[in-house]
């Protein structure tokens, strides 16, 4: 994709594109993630427990929008820049991802002990995302540097 004669800035630009749509690609991984697991969790474990991964799916998704989005606010509020926000909604917000987190924890073992595993399992949806961007980004490494290793012989 790139060739030694392209101007650092160029490669940059690139770079920078490539890494800032590395949370989209997140997103979508846990988007394809999420109902695959699900789907084995139905078959190996039952619907209780897929059930419970479906539900810890969900928040975790929930959970990584809202930080995400969080993290966006604090940093326009810090930087002065942007739509202004409260301090208090901030931290309403951050508070309202461990009472839904809590809520759904009570009511999985109240009545479904058994989908309280599946619960944890899903809320590990984003560090399988995560680890799916790691390997796609080791991939495209390894591709640039082989397709830039034999231009240059």
């Amino acid at each position: 994709m790139s060739s030694s004669t392209e101007k650092p800035s160029a490669l940059a630009s690139e770079e920078e594109k490539f890494y800032s749509s590395a949370l989209l690609r997140i997103r979508t991984f846990m988007l394809v993630l999420a109902p695959l697991f699900c789907a084995l969790a139905w078959l190996k474990f039952g619907w209780h427990s897929s059930a419970g991964f479906l539900l810890g799916s969900i928040i975790a998704y929930l959970n990584f929008q809202w930080l995400k989005s969080g993290v966006s606010v604090l940093a326009d509020k810090v930087t002065h820049t942007g739509k202004r926000q409260s301090g208090k909604a901030i931290v309403a917000k951050f508070l309202l991802r461990y009472a839904l987190l809590g809520l759904a924890a009570y009511a999985i073992l109240t009545s479904f002990p058994a989908s309280l595993s599946g619960l944890f399992a899903g809320l590990f949806l984003p560090v399988g995302a995560i680890v799916c961007e790691a390997v796609y980004e080791i991939y495209i490494a390894l591709r640039e540097g082989a397709s830039n290793g034999s231009n240059e012989n």
